[in-house]
């Protein structure tokens, strides 16, 4: 009976020790190279492109169809020079025209890369670190691209949303929805895609950083000064990848999550309509309102945010597609 228990403690507990690897997902014998003078994210410019997003009058929510049409037209013009190919992706949601932008960059293997952001925000509110935080950083993307030595090795796509905030979060009318079946449409084949949702919001003040379950807290930062890379089980691989890319290639403290598709707060993006069409897909994220208390508030401005930061996420994720 004694041997019988134990073995079945010893089962027990072995089976948490694996979750809670895989949950946190670590990197072992990674070290941070901030050498690359190439990859440089200019955080004044990350700066300017939230403030012209944040300061749309009115906010550029799924009414607006002005405002939003005047950022889709902002983004596209910062494309513009940058890209190999930029166009609109253009849908309609109940008799109203919505838009993507879609910059491409042409790789030696049409296998694809997509990182992608919203650009619209939820009801009146300014939403600088929800999203414009995320569009300003693929913008830098592109600029950091097309001025890179290194050609891409994959096609590269970065993609600028509409419609990720309700009342459409969790539909098709979502633009990730759009252009990812639009991919499938194609038999497009996709290495994986990036979710830049919500990367400009640090602070180094204790306990400032909340969980989606207490016994977190264990395993991460308590203070809110930390990136994380997000995906389901099934990414492991890919997550600890990104991670280690990230790492290596910024100045910032990067974490990662990996936890079932259906958790609460893993699949809050854009990203969860790539895993619709068996793409494999993480999100990027200073981790929503477990952090930033400005969250889907009048006070998600652009002064709140922290570029110098800000800058060292894009730099990492330009690490992770441009390795």
């Amino acid at each position: 009976m004694i041997r019988r228990r134990f073995i079945l403690y010893a089962t027990f507990f072995s089976m948490v020790a694996v979750f809670l690897y895989c949950l946190v997902n670590p990197t072992f014998f990674v070290e941070g190279n901030s050498s690359n003078s190439e990859a440089k994210a200019d955080s004044v410019r990350l700066r300017a492109d939230v403030e012209f997003l944040a300061n749309s009058k009115p906010a550029r929510n799924h009414r607006e169809l002005a405002a939003l049409g005047e950022s889709a037209n902002y983004i596209r013009s910062q494309f513009g020079p940058n890209c190999d190919e930029v166009e609109y992706q253009d849908y309609v949601v109940e008799g109203d025209p919505y838009q993507n932008v879609v910059c491409r960059f042409r790789g030696t293997d049409p296998e694809k890369i997509v990182v992608g952001a919203h650009y619209d925000v939820a009801w009146p509110f300014p939403g600088a670190d929800d999203n414009a935080s995320g569009v300003a950083g693929i913008l830098e993307l592109s600029r950091m691209l097309k001025h890179s030595t290194k050609s891409p090795s994959n096609d590269i796509e970065l993609v600028a949303y509409s419609l990720e905030e309700p009342p459409y979060f969790d539909t098709e009318h979502m633009g990730s929805y759009v252009h990812a079946k639009s991919l499938r449409d194609k038999n497009s084949k996709v290495k994986f895609m990036i979710s830049m949702e919500m990367i400009g919001y640090f602070t180094d003040r204790p306990d400032s950083q909340d969980f989606p379950a207490g016994f977190l807290g264990i395993f991460y930062p308590n203070a809110g000064n930390f990136i994380a890379v997000v995906s389901g089980f099934s990414s492991l691989g890919l997550v600890r990848d990104i991670k280690s890319k990230m790492i290596r290639s910024s100045n910032i403290d990067v974490r990662s999550m990996n936890a079932p598709q259906k958790a609460f707060g893993i699949g809050l993006s854009d990203h969860r309509n790539y895993w619709v069409f068996d793409y494999p897909a993480v999100m990027v994220t200073d981790t929503s309102f477990f952090r930033n208390k400005n969250y889907h508030e009048k006070t998600d401005t652009p002064d709140t945010l922290d570029y110098e930061r800000m800058a060292e996420v894009v730099r990492g994720v330009f690490g992770a597609i441009n390795d």
